[in-house]
């Protein structure tokens, strides 16, 4: 067969790409893993009985905003990655604005409080819980955000890896603030930021085995 045959046989019958299909099946991955995420934390720890008052409602909605914000900003820099080349058409550092808004207002808050108070501001009483539970339902919305990537063609495994171990931190992060009591901000800027990086981290290490073609 010529070439030019071969090229005229190729082109028979071709159907237009779906460039939405990605982000669809992203999008879809996402949702699913945090309703699962959200069915994790409720089963396993329970949601935080005091959620009719307006101090948990303040608080809980600063949470969210963070992880919401984490997981939007991820979403739409994984779209990209998990299309082949996308990686040299984004720049990642967006991401890290809910990491240093929250960062700030903990500051402000720790610079407003006596310095007798930082440790128990930091530190509160579940660090630990939320050290472990937050990577732990991770995984959930991680396994899924990596079966979406894959139906995609990324090429910066690595990359595509982190975005999706962000994803999922946040998306557990979303569901375990609904059981957290600890409203402090450097709180939540050291064990919820933290632990997502944690997921990130985790992530990044995963991608190249996960999502190889």
């Amino acid at each position: 067969m010529k070439t030019d045959d071969l090229v005229a046989l190729l082109s028979t019958n071709v159907e237009p790409v779906d460039r939405n299909a990605v982000v669809r099946t992203l999008s879809i991955a996402i949702a699913a893993g945090t309703t699962v995420a959200l069915g994790i934390a409720f089963a396993g720890l329970g949601f935080r009985a005091d959620l009719a008052t307006t101090r948990a409602l303040a608080f809980l909605a600063i949470k969210l905003a963070f992880a919401i914000g984490v997981v939007g900003l991820a979403l739409v820099y994984l779209t990209r990655l998990a299309r082949p080349g996308g990686e040299q058409k984004i720049s990642p550092f967006l991401v890290a604005v809910p990491f240093l808004v929250i960062v700030a207002l903990a500051a402000v808050s720790l610079g407003a409080a006596p310095r007798a108070h930082w440790d128990r501001m930091i530190v509160g009483d579940e660090w630990l819980e939320c050290l472990l539970s937050i990577p732990v339902i991770a995984i959930v919305p991680f396994a899924v955000s990596i079966w979406a990537v894959r139906k995609g063609a990324p090429t910066n495994l690595r990359r595509a890896g982190a975005f999706a171990g962000l994803i999922a931190g946040g998306a557990s992060a979303i569901a375990y603030a609904l059981h957290c009591t600890e409203d402090s901000l450097p709180f939540i800027a050291v064990w919820y930021g933290g632990t997502i990086v944690l997921c990130t981290l985790a992530g990044a290490a995963l991608g190249p085995r996960l999502l190889r073609w």
